[in-house]
């Protein structure tokens, strides 16, 4: 199966795709402010897949969070044009 690693750190790709759509869901509360991505934690999501759960006990959630959603964006992962996933055919 699909993956995206990040570090030592190994996601699953449906994962790491819910991870992007509750960090963009949650970036803009009013159309005209934006929420900055350092005031914002996907660990506060009730809808956080589980297996993040362990980086958020982590100093260094955030870059981890950022890395992982930059990687699922424009399904690059999908076909394999990310140096973060494996597991490709």
């Amino acid at each position: 199966s699909v993956s995206a690693q990040d570090g030592d750190l190994k996601f699953s790709l449906e994962s790491v795709k819910k991870l992007k759509e509750l960090i963009d869901g949650n970036r803009h509360i009013n159309p005209r402010m934006m929420v900055p991505m350092a005031s914002y934690s996907p660990c506060q999501e009730k809808h956080l897949p589980e297996e993040f759960r362990p980086v958020c006990k982590r100093e260094d959630a955030p870059m981890i969070f950022r890395r992982l959603s930059l990687a699922a964006e424009d399904d690059l992962c999908e076909i394999c044009a990310n140096a973060a996933c494996a597991g490709c055919f």
